[in-house]
């Protein structure tokens, strides 16, 4: 069975196939997804709507659970409609950068980027912070990615977050300055992630960066939900400044334990911390109504953050179920709603 997860916490590296040795093609293709919606008006969200490894289970957490084989990750996020992905866990793609190209094109799929840890307020990571930067924006660069999606971390360890002094505030900015240009000169505009368990986690800290930078943000209807965050307000008041969403739903009954601490993400996750899409308590149709009217033409990245927990799922089932909800929620909910008002 498949189960709720959640997509970075402190790890290491998955090594390249473990438990995830490719089948032939041929295995693992499914039929292209047939909305039982489609009118022209919408077609332009349609073809935004992307996705993410995670939601197939992929993370480089030890003991996070079985690693579904990559061609069958991508076959069957080519199978639901979804023309791009994130990068997601290291050694999921390949490392070569021409390698991965390959594995992009063998299913007509784009990189749009991906999720980018970094120490912006603690002077002594600076130079590492610099190197994480160059190196990931270089990456990124080579394999055609559009997006930096910068978290802000508390330590490379995800350390729990704590206040930042005034001097720490200054260094925050000053280094968020200083990706944002690394990202620019790179061809890539970086947007900040608010995250649980990160320094920009909360309202508060939401507040904080928008008002004293000019960077671009990722909506993440889940994250920001969580932090106290109006997802629809947000994007309502700030649309000019969103370069890119993620959509994730939760269930906020579990979500209290988790900002206190008392739990970790993970326990958090596994007892149905996340949703499918339209089935938890966050205003996604609200939320994606505001950004459309409002003219947002970028991703729209499902995060249906699962873990494979049991057995490794037969063809057809597994974390593919919960995406195809997600799916037909964004298809057959959000579509005919964008219709009405000529989006």
């Amino acid at each position: 069975m498949a189960t709720v997860g959640f997509e970075s916490e402190p790890c290491e590296k998955l090594p390249v196939n473990s438990c995830r040795k490719d089948p032939p093609i041929s295995m693992v293709m499914f039929r292209p997804y047939l909305s039982s919606y489609d009118q022209p008006m919408t077609t332009s969200f349609l073809k935004r709507i992307a996705s993410a490894p995670i939601s197939w289970g992929i993370c480089e957490v030890p003991g996070w659970g079985a690693m579904l084989p990559t061609k069958r990750v991508l076959s069957e996020m080519t199978s639901l409609g979804l023309p791009a992905t994130e990068l997601g866990a290291p050694g999921f793609f390949s490392d070569d950068s021409a390698e991965l190209k390959d594995q992009l094109a063998e299913f007509n799929m784009s990189m749009i980027g991906g999720f980018t840890p970094v120490v912006l307020h603690d002077k002594s990571q600076e130079k590492a912070t610099i190197e994480m930067a160059l190196t990931t924006s270089k990456k990124f660069q080579e394999i055609g990615a559009t997006h930096f999606v910068s978290c802000p971390v508390q330590t490379w360890d995800w350390a729990n977050p704590e206040e930042l002094s005034n001097d720490e505030v200054a260094q925050f900015f000053k280094m968020l300055a200083q990706v944002d240009q690394i990202c620019k000169d790179h061809g890539l505009v970086q947007v900040v992630h608010p995250h649980l368990q990160t320094v920009v986690e909360t309202k508060k800290d939401i507040d904080m960066v928008v008002d004293n930078s000019d960077v671009m943000w990722c909506l993440d209807t889940g994250h920001m939900t969580i932090g106290g965050q109006d997802t629809v307000e947000f994007a309502k008041k700030y649309a000019s400044r969103v370069g890119h969403v993620h959509l994730k739903d939760v269930n906020m009954k579990s979500v209290p334990p988790v900002l206190a601490r008392q739990q970790s993400i993970m326990e958090g996750v596994q007892q149905g911390l996340f949703t499918p899409l339209g089935q938890g308590d966050v205003p996604i149709l609200e939320t994606i109504l505001a950004l459309e009217a409002a003219g947002y033409q970028g991703w729209y990245v499902i995060e249906q953050d699962v873990a494979i927990t049991g057995e490794m799922p037969g063809l057809g089932e597994g974390p593919i179920s919960g995406m195809k909800q997600s799916v037909d929620y964004l298809h057959n909910v959000v579509a005919p709603a964008l219709a009405k008002i000529g989006k």
